[in-house]
């Protein structure tokens, strides 16, 4: 595998989702190693001044009906989370903490959140349900809140964050071929001619 694509994504995120959804099999085909970035796009948004689509309500509804477009098309559930927008910073501060001490589970973890966020609409911004779902997925629930909170985790989860903005991250999905910016779960397609390339 000589080729990656470099995945940054935030659970809050429907798009990142979508495109989650989808990449694992477009790198299986094109031999292509998919690299997870977790990163928080309230960072992203505060460092660039850019927002979510949700805050302009036309601009929203569109949003919202044009994924589930994509997912009818994909073949993959999107419930519509009516806790929507959560506040993701301790849920990708466990992101990057799995990512970091247990990267062998972190594919799964990531699964049973995206699951829990898009598929079953579940509030992930109340650590009773976070508790749930990790519990349900099979991991220990009781070292979430340490984790979040641990210092290296932390400033990893600043450093990548940063490390996005640098490179031209403006929101979530952002994929990269190289150093070339894909945008949007809607590109996906653009990926797959990179990959080609």
């Amino acid at each position: 595998m000589n080729k990656t694509v470099e995945f940054f994504f935030d659970l809050g995120s429907p798009a990142s989702y979508l495109a989650w959804t989808q990449l694992p099999g477009i790198c299986a085909e094109h031999g292509a190693q998919l690299v997870l970035r977790p990163m928080l796009l309230g960072g992203v948004f505060q460092a660039t001044g850019n927002s979510s689509p949700a805050t302009i309500p036309a601009k929203g509804r569109y949003f919202f009906k044009d994924l589930h477009r994509y997912a009818r098309r994909y073949g993959v559930p999107l419930k519509f989370n009516e806790h929507f927008p959560i506040n993701t910073l301790g849920l990708m501060r466990a992101a990057v903490g799995i990512q970091l001490r247990q990267p062998q589970r972190f594919e799964q973890w990531l699964a049973a959140m995206y699951r829990a966020m898009w598929a079953d609409g579940r509030n992930l911004g109340d650590p009773a349900v976070i508790t749930q779902v990790l519990e349900e997925a099979g991991f220990e629930s009781s070292g979430f809140e340490a984790l979040t909170s641990d210092p290296e985790v932390k400033a990893a989860l600043k450093a990548v964050t940063e490390e996005a903005v640098g490179r031209g991250v403006f929101g979530a999905p952002s994929c990269f071929v190289g150093e070339e910016l894909f945008f949007g779960q809607d590109r996906l397609e653009f990926v797959v001619e990179a990959l080609k390339a």
